[in-house]
């Protein structure tokens, strides 16, 4: 006999009894109700560390997206609430490495765009810098620098460029880790103190 919500008090049920019946029967209902029962903390948990409200929405509506989408083979060992804690937690992390290399990358730019006295010496400077840089970005493997160019030339998404290219976010993640490492090394004797 399926159950419904004709049938079943969805609220009265655990997260367990819920996330069974989301996994045997692709229940929308008791998701949903597991949905308005965590949204609004996961919102939160998320907001106090990131300080942003489109991002901590966006970052809670992936979480729950993905849930939605792999309840079939989601196998939780812990309790459903420390799970989702800690899945969101994840993602929050991933967003501030992933601001963290935006910023680096937009620190050493901003050095060599900052205003000079264009005196020859400065002019020099800022294109021995410069093609340091480039220089660093050509010695990148083609798909490295691919997917440094797209985040940081295109403004895109770990997503997008995980889309475009074929490949997994983690190997997006991977590049871009890469990419900056070795631009690390290559401007570390120009000016890079971090």
């Amino acid at each position: 006999m399926s159950l419904n919500a004709n049938h079943t008090p969805f609220k009265t049920l655990s997260d367990g009894e819920l996330l069974g019946m989301v996994k045997s029967n692709d229940s929308m209902e008791a998701f949903e109700e597991l949905y308005h029962r965590h949204w609004k903390n996961l919102y939160s948990f998320a907001y106090k560390r990131v300080r942003s409200k489109e991002i901590s929405e966006e970052i809670v509506q992936d979480f729950l997206t993905n849930l939605w989408a792999s309840r079939k083979t989601l196998a939780i060992k812990t309790s459903f609430e420390g799970y989702i804690y800690t899945a969101v937690r994840n993602l929050v992390f991933n967003y501030i490495a992933k601001e963290t290399r935006r910023k680096a990358y937009g620190h050493f730019v901003q050095l060599f765009k900052a205003d000079t006295d264009n005196s020859t010496e400065q002019e020099i400077d800022t294109r021995d810098l410069q093609h340091n840089i480039e220089k660093g970005l050509d010695g990148l493997p083609e798909k490295c620098r691919s997917v440094f160019e797209l985040s940081r030339h295109e403004n895109k998404t770990n997503k997008e460029i995980a889309t475009e290219l074929g490949i997994s976010e983690k190997t997006v993640e991977g590049h871009l880790t890469k990419a900056i490492k070795r631009l690390r090394v290559n401007l570390n004797s120009t000016f890079w103190t971090l």
